[in-house]
């Protein structure tokens, strides 16, 4: 289910996003258990009536400003992901941005810029800029449910975009959090 979000109508993306779903299976113990990360799709794709563009910025303690101006945001996709307790994301961007909000539990998103977890709970949203690499991870013990509304989302491909095991392994040792992939150490 996760890669046919991430990866829809793009062959090559397709194969990254399976691996990365393959590879959160097997570090969580996937199985007959429920998954490490599921991903539903709430809306696939839609297209605004119009053009659409988006100016936003987001300020987080000890980061830069984070701006984003789209001057096509016409297309958004809804997705509710469940993270179990403990399952951590790979580090990766996104093609459009990401408006994160939390339904249930708690979520730790770490930018790659900073190594700060910063705490979200029910009731919080944060903007995603898309090209920021990050992670996130369930630091507690009920599944988090996340509802992420990805604005520019593209006509093909994926919504999740992995970056390379070697930049994965670098930030793992820098930011003191073990991803999952096949640069787990």
């Amino acid at each position: 289910m996760l890669d046919h979000v991430l990866s829809r109508h793009h062959p090559r993306r397709a194969m990254i996003s399976s691996a990365v779903v393959g590879v959160v299976s097997l570090a969580f113990g996937g199985g007959a258990a429920a998954e490490p990360i599921s991903a539903r799709p709430l809306i696939e794709r839609h297209r605004f009536s119009g053009e659409v563009t988006i100016n936003l910025t987001q300020t987080l303690d000890g980061l830069a400003r984070h701006e984003v101006e789209m001057a096509d945001a016409s297309a958004l996709a809804v997705v509710e992901f469940t993270i179990q307790p403990g399952a951590v994301f790979p580090w990766h961007t996104h093609p459009g941005t990401v408006l994160i909000s939390l339904a249930q539990g708690e979520l730790g998103f770490i930018y790659a810029e900073d190594c700060v977890e910063r705490r979200l709970a029910p009731g919080i949203a944060m903007v995603d800029p898309g090209n920021a690499v990050h992670t996130a991870r369930n630091p507690g013990e009920v599944p988090t449910v996340v509802i992420a509304v990805i604005l520019g989302a593209p006509a093909e491909g994926g919504l999740t975009l992995p970056v390379a095991a070697d930049e994965a392994v670098a930030l793992d040792e820098r930011c003191d959090i073990e991803t999952p992939g096949a640069h787990a150490h």
